[in-house]
């Protein structure tokens, strides 16, 4: 199936002219009040809120309809999203896109981000030149709050899905545990959020669990598909 994953969002560009110091931990000052989405990206683009900037490629931002009724969550853009800038686009988003239609949610009505908007990665000497996934921290999460913030402000979406444990924490806090909160519906503001698996998690389960975590994640996304009626 092909991914939609590629879409320009809509809107008026606008310039950020921001600045702040280096390491500062926070991506507070390049975030221009009462931008679009189009202008948030592009001020995203120039973020330097963390030092997660330093070795990826570039900023990966959210994509999708500016009128999207809901908005996906994960935790971070992989190797494949850092090197194409578009999120969900590797095997992750693959089998997303193929659970939201098991869902009956059509994936390109719904707009997909990431709690932190750069690669976070190590080079392992005996794995060659592969960069290995590393989990952020919740200092870098913070920093980088204030994007999903601001996309949410904008998109208002009628239900929010928390894409693993990583999402959850950034969106709920860092008491949340997506064994305890999976599959029920919760609230961010008022606005309905359910928190489900992130999609690597089925890539990563063995052979024989693998359609079990499947099903708990389109049943997941059914919660969400009920929101929307």
């Amino acid at each position: 199936m092909a991914s939609s994953r590629t879409r320009t969002v809509r809107g008026d560009a606008r310039t950020a002219g921001h600045a702040a110091p280096e390491d500062a931990y926070t991506a507070a000052p390049f975030v221009p009040e009462g931008a679009d989405l189009t202008a948030l990206r592009e001020a995203a683009a120039g973020c330097r809120g963390c030092p997660l900037h330093r070795d990826a490629t570039r900023t990966v931002f959210g994509e999708g309809e500016p009128d999207a009724r809901i908005v996906l969550v994960g935790e971070q853009p992989g190797d494949q999203e850092d090197r194409k800038g578009h999120p969900f686009v590797g095997p992750a988003g693959r089998i997303l896109d193929e659970a939201l239609e098991a869902a009956g949610i059509d994936p390109a009505e719904a707009y997909v981000t990431n709690a932190v908007k750069h690669f976070k990665f190590a080079l392992v000497a005996e794995r060659g030149k592969r960069r290995i996934h590393k989990p952020p921290t919740l200092r870098e999460l913070s920093a980088c709050k204030p994007w999903l913030d601001a996309e949410l402000r904008v998109l208002d979406p009628e239900v929010i899905v928390a894409l693993g444990a990583t999402a959850g924490k950034s969106l709920l806090g860092p008491s949340f545990r997506v064994t305890r909160e999976r599959g029920r519906l919760l609230a961010l503001d008022e606005v309905p959020l359910v928190a489900t698996v992130h999609p690597s998690a089925v890539l990563r389960a063995r052979d024989e669990d693998r359609a079990k975590m499947y099903d708990g994640l389109v049943s997941d996304l059914r919660t969400a598909a009920r929101v929307l009626g």
